[in-house]
Protein backbone atom coordinates (compact mmCIF):
# COMPACT_ATOMS: atom_id res chain seq x y z
CA UNK A 1 0.00 0.00 0.00
CA UNK A 2 2.91 2.38 0.72
CA UNK A 3 4.19 2.18 -2.86
CA UNK A 4 0.70 2.78 -4.23
CA UNK A 5 0.22 5.71 -1.85
CA UNK A 6 3.48 7.30 -2.99
CA UNK A 7 2.59 6.83 -6.66
CA UNK A 8 -0.94 8.19 -6.31
CA UNK A 9 0.27 11.13 -4.21
CA UNK A 10 2.79 12.02 -6.90
CA UNK A 11 0.01 11.93 -9.51
CA UNK A 12 -2.10 14.27 -7.37
CA UNK A 13 0.76 16.79 -7.38
CA UNK A 14 1.44 16.61 -11.14
CA UNK A 15 -0.89 19.58 -11.81
CA UNK A 16 1.38 21.69 -9.59
CA UNK A 17 4.23 21.08 -12.04
CA UNK A 18 1.99 22.01 -14.97
CA UNK A 19 0.81 25.12 -13.14
CA UNK A 20 4.37 26.25 -12.43
CA UNK A 21 5.26 25.84 -16.12
CA UNK A 22 2.15 27.80 -17.16
CA UNK A 23 2.45 30.34 -14.34
CA UNK A 24 3.34 33.31 -16.53
CA UNK A 25 0.42 32.68 -18.88
CA UNK A 26 -2.26 32.12 -16.24
CA UNK A 27 -4.47 35.08 -15.23
CA UNK A 28 -4.43 36.31 -11.64
CA UNK A 29 -7.99 35.07 -11.13
CA UNK A 30 -8.56 31.51 -12.31
CA UNK A 31 -12.02 29.91 -12.70
CA UNK A 32 -12.14 26.97 -10.31
CA UNK A 33 -15.86 26.29 -10.02
CA UNK A 34 -18.32 25.69 -12.86
CA UNK A 35 -22.06 25.11 -13.05
CA UNK A 36 -23.56 22.04 -14.69
CA UNK A 37 -23.38 23.68 -18.11
CA UNK A 38 -19.65 24.35 -17.85
CA UNK A 39 -20.00 28.07 -17.19
CA UNK A 40 -17.59 29.39 -14.53
CA UNK A 41 -19.35 30.70 -11.43
CA UNK A 42 -16.45 30.80 -9.00
CA UNK A 43 -12.88 32.11 -9.22
CA UNK A 44 -9.76 31.71 -7.08
CA UNK A 45 -6.31 33.20 -6.99
CA UNK A 46 -3.69 31.73 -9.30
CA UNK A 47 -1.74 30.45 -6.30
CA UNK A 48 -4.76 28.59 -4.93
CA UNK A 49 -5.57 27.05 -8.32
CA UNK A 50 -1.99 25.84 -8.84
CA UNK A 51 -1.05 24.83 -5.30
CA UNK A 52 -4.16 24.87 -3.11
CA UNK A 53 -6.40 22.40 -4.95
CA UNK A 54 -3.77 19.66 -5.38
CA UNK A 55 -2.60 20.07 -1.77
CA UNK A 56 -6.20 19.82 -0.54
CA UNK A 57 -6.68 16.61 -2.53
CA UNK A 58 -3.37 15.29 -1.22
CA UNK A 59 -4.60 15.89 2.33
CA UNK A 60 -7.83 14.06 1.51
CA UNK A 61 -5.80 11.22 0.03
CA UNK A 62 -3.69 10.84 3.16
CA UNK A 63 -6.84 10.92 5.30
CA UNK A 64 -8.36 8.09 3.24
CA UNK A 65 -5.17 6.05 3.54
CA UNK A 66 -5.08 6.62 7.30
CA UNK A 67 -8.75 5.61 7.66
CA UNK A 68 -8.24 2.39 5.71
CA UNK A 69 -5.11 1.48 7.67
CA UNK A 70 -6.78 2.06 11.04
CA UNK A 71 -10.16 0.53 10.24
CA UNK A 72 -11.14 -1.95 13.01
CA UNK A 73 -11.91 -4.41 10.20
CA UNK A 74 -9.00 -3.46 7.95
CA UNK A 75 -8.50 -7.12 7.07
CA UNK A 76 -11.82 -7.06 5.22
CA UNK A 77 -10.66 -4.28 2.89
CA UNK A 78 -9.12 -6.06 -0.09
CA UNK A 79 -6.07 -4.85 -1.94
CA UNK A 80 -7.98 -4.05 -5.15
CA UNK A 81 -10.51 -1.92 -3.32
CA UNK A 82 -7.73 -0.12 -1.43
CA UNK A 83 -6.03 0.63 -4.75
CA UNK A 84 -9.30 1.82 -6.28
CA UNK A 85 -9.94 4.24 -3.42
CA UNK A 86 -6.38 5.59 -3.61
CA UNK A 87 -6.76 6.37 -7.33
CA UNK A 88 -9.92 8.47 -6.91
CA UNK A 89 -8.16 11.64 -5.69
CA UNK A 90 -5.46 11.47 -8.42
CA UNK A 91 -8.17 11.12 -11.06
CA UNK A 92 -9.99 14.16 -9.67
CA UNK A 93 -6.77 16.18 -9.45
CA UNK A 94 -5.73 15.42 -13.03
CA UNK A 95 -9.26 16.01 -14.31
CA UNK A 96 -9.53 19.36 -12.52
CA UNK A 97 -6.21 20.51 -13.98
CA UNK A 98 -7.22 19.36 -17.47
CA UNK A 99 -10.39 21.45 -17.20
CA UNK A 100 -9.18 24.51 -15.26
CA UNK A 101 -5.89 25.30 -17.01
CA UNK A 102 -7.19 25.25 -20.62
CA UNK A 103 -10.23 27.31 -19.63
CA UNK A 104 -8.01 29.84 -17.85
CA UNK A 105 -5.87 30.11 -20.99
CA UNK A 106 -8.89 30.82 -23.18
CA UNK A 107 -9.46 27.41 -24.75
CA UNK A 108 -12.95 25.96 -25.12
CA UNK A 109 -13.46 22.74 -23.16
CA UNK A 110 -16.69 20.73 -22.93
CA UNK A 111 -16.37 20.44 -19.18
CA UNK A 112 -19.86 19.05 -18.63
CA UNK A 113 -19.32 16.11 -20.96
CA UNK A 114 -15.95 15.17 -19.46
CA UNK A 115 -17.21 15.58 -15.89
CA UNK A 116 -20.15 13.28 -16.59
CA UNK A 117 -17.87 10.75 -18.31
CA UNK A 118 -15.57 10.71 -15.29
CA UNK A 119 -18.46 10.45 -12.83
CA UNK A 120 -20.23 7.75 -14.83
CA UNK A 121 -17.04 5.72 -15.11
CA UNK A 122 -16.49 6.05 -11.37
CA UNK A 123 -20.04 4.78 -10.72
CA UNK A 124 -19.44 1.78 -12.99
CA UNK A 125 -16.12 0.87 -11.38
CA UNK A 126 -17.40 1.31 -7.82
CA UNK A 127 -20.58 -0.60 -8.65
CA UNK A 128 -18.49 -3.49 -9.94
CA UNK A 129 -16.64 -3.70 -6.61
CA UNK A 130 -19.54 -3.11 -4.21
CA UNK A 131 -20.79 -6.73 -4.19
CA UNK A 132 -17.23 -7.86 -3.35
CA UNK A 133 -16.83 -5.35 -0.54
CA UNK A 134 -16.74 -7.06 2.86
CA UNK A 135 -18.01 -5.46 6.05
CA UNK A 136 -15.81 -2.58 7.24
CA UNK A 137 -16.05 0.97 8.60
CA UNK A 138 -14.33 2.85 5.75
CA UNK A 139 -15.58 1.74 2.34
CA UNK A 140 -19.12 0.86 1.31
CA UNK A 141 -22.67 1.60 2.41
CA UNK A 142 -22.02 2.22 6.09
CA UNK A 143 -25.33 2.30 7.97
CA UNK A 144 -26.05 1.25 11.57
CA UNK A 145 -27.87 -1.87 10.40
CA UNK A 146 -25.32 -2.87 7.73
CA UNK A 147 -22.47 -2.51 10.21
CA UNK A 148 -24.37 -4.48 12.84
CA UNK A 149 -25.49 -7.32 10.56
CA UNK A 150 -23.14 -8.95 8.05
CA UNK A 151 -26.02 -10.52 6.12
CA UNK A 152 -27.66 -7.09 5.74
CA UNK A 153 -24.32 -5.67 4.56
CA UNK A 154 -23.82 -8.39 1.96
CA UNK A 155 -27.35 -8.28 0.59
CA UNK A 156 -27.36 -4.47 0.44
CA UNK A 157 -24.08 -4.36 -1.46
CA UNK A 158 -25.14 -7.10 -3.87
CA UNK A 159 -28.26 -5.05 -4.61
CA UNK A 160 -26.40 -1.73 -4.89
CA UNK A 161 -23.62 -2.95 -7.19
CA UNK A 162 -25.67 -3.56 -10.38
CA UNK A 163 -27.68 -0.41 -9.65
CA UNK A 164 -24.51 1.71 -9.55
CA UNK A 165 -23.20 0.08 -12.73
CA UNK A 166 -26.46 0.71 -14.59
CA UNK A 167 -26.58 4.29 -13.31
CA UNK A 168 -23.01 4.86 -14.40
CA UNK A 169 -23.68 3.64 -17.92
CA UNK A 170 -26.74 5.91 -18.13
CA UNK A 171 -24.61 8.91 -17.10
CA UNK A 172 -21.93 7.99 -19.67
CA UNK A 173 -24.58 7.62 -22.38
CA UNK A 174 -26.09 10.99 -21.47
CA UNK A 175 -22.64 12.58 -21.54
CA UNK A 176 -22.09 11.36 -25.10
CA UNK A 177 -25.59 11.99 -26.47
CA UNK A 178 -26.66 14.82 -24.13
CA UNK A 179 -30.34 13.89 -24.22
CA UNK A 180 -31.31 14.68 -20.62
CA UNK A 181 -28.57 16.78 -19.02
CA UNK A 182 -28.76 17.60 -15.32
CA UNK A 183 -32.15 15.97 -14.84
CA UNK A 184 -30.96 12.46 -15.60
CA UNK A 185 -27.74 12.96 -13.63
CA UNK A 186 -29.66 14.20 -10.57
CA UNK A 187 -32.11 11.33 -10.88
CA UNK A 188 -29.38 8.71 -11.15
CA UNK A 189 -27.45 10.20 -8.23
CA UNK A 190 -30.58 10.22 -6.06
CA UNK A 191 -31.53 6.67 -7.03
CA UNK A 192 -28.15 5.03 -6.39
CA UNK A 193 -27.80 6.89 -3.08
CA UNK A 194 -31.31 6.39 -1.69
CA UNK A 195 -32.39 2.98 -3.03
CA UNK A 196 -29.70 0.95 -1.18
CA UNK A 197 -30.53 2.77 2.07
CA UNK A 198 -34.25 2.02 1.71
CA UNK A 199 -33.51 -1.60 0.77
CA UNK A 200 -31.17 -2.06 3.72
CA UNK A 201 -33.67 -0.48 6.13
CA UNK A 202 -36.41 -2.76 4.81
CA UNK A 203 -34.20 -5.79 5.47
CA UNK A 204 -33.55 -4.54 8.99
CA UNK A 205 -37.26 -4.01 9.72
CA UNK A 206 -38.23 -7.39 8.23
CA UNK A 207 -35.64 -9.19 10.36
CA UNK A 208 -36.89 -7.56 13.56
CA UNK A 209 -40.46 -8.78 13.02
Amino acid sequence: MKRNLLLTSACILLPVCAGVVLWGRLPERVPTHFNFYGVPDGWSSKAFAVFGLPLFLLGLQLLCAFAMSHDPKAGNVGGKIRALVLWICPAVSLFAAAMIYPHALGYSVNMTMFAMLLTGTLFVVLGNYLPKCRQNYTIGIKLPWTLADEDNWNRTHRMAGPLWVAGGFLVILDALLQFAGPYLFAGVLTLIAVAPIVYSAALYVAKRK
